[in-house]
């Protein structure tokens, strides 16, 4: 997730890495699909692509789709969660840094896909949304998709209210360059029905404010 001030770190005080792997863990031994993001996004791509996970948590989406033969790197502010990450998978790349920073670490632009599941965009600190889809479309390639799902209600989120409309994610998207490729209900590949959950795929298409 994205850094101090965020709703994730107000929510979580920034240490709950091991609570959210281990309820992974158990969600995985009990016979639970804990790969579908990553099944998904699979789905959309090339093999051996390039892919950055950002608010990438524990890594478990970076991780599955590395598995699957794509190169990836993960960012995150969370120390506690890039150290669950670290430890499953040392040999990847984890960056510790702000989302709206993510163009000065340093990574090699051009990527096929920058992914941002599990809620990441309205647990971001309030009014840093459109820095940070600008960030994160600067890190594609011509034609690089930019996915990202999250909860549009309260009961799709660990928040009292949805602090993010799809109207408002798809105008950040087109003032960054992104045009909207896809919407989903679930990781599954469902339509979207106006329903309080979406996945969204934009694809980059030219220079911001371009559409």
């Amino acid at each position: 997730m994205d850094g101090h001030g965020s709703r994730w770190a107000e929510m979580t005080g920034g240490g709950q890495g091991a609570r959210y792997a281990a309820r992974f863990a158990e969600l995985a031994d009990s016979g639970a699909d804990v790969h579908g993001e990553a099944r998904f996004c699979a789905g959309l791509l090339r093999p051996g692509s390039r892919v950055l996970d950002a608010g990438c948590g524990t890594g478990r989406v970076a991780i599955r789709l590395a598995e699957l033969g794509h190169a990836c790197a993960g960012v995150d502010l969370d120390p506690s969660m890039l150290a669950e990450a670290r430890r499953r998978a040392p040999a990847m790349t984890w960056l510790e840094a702000d989302l709206t920073d993510v163009a000065s670490l340093g990574l090699e632009p051009g990527f096929d896909m920058v992914v941002a599941a599990g809620n990441v965009i309205p647990l971001l600190a309030p009014d840093t949304e459109a820095a940070v889809v600008g960030e994160l479309a600067s890190m594609l390639g011509p034609g690089g998709l930019l996915v990202a799902g999250f909860g549009l209600d309260a009961r799709n989120l660990p928040l009292a209210s949805a602090p993010t409309t799809l109207a408002d994610y798809d105008a950040w998207c087109a003032a960054a360059g992104l045009a909207l490729v896809r919407r989903h209900a679930t990781w599954d590949g469902d339509d979207y029905d106006g329903g309080g959950y979406a996945v969204s795929v934009h694809r980059l298409t030219g220079a911001a404010g371009t559409g």
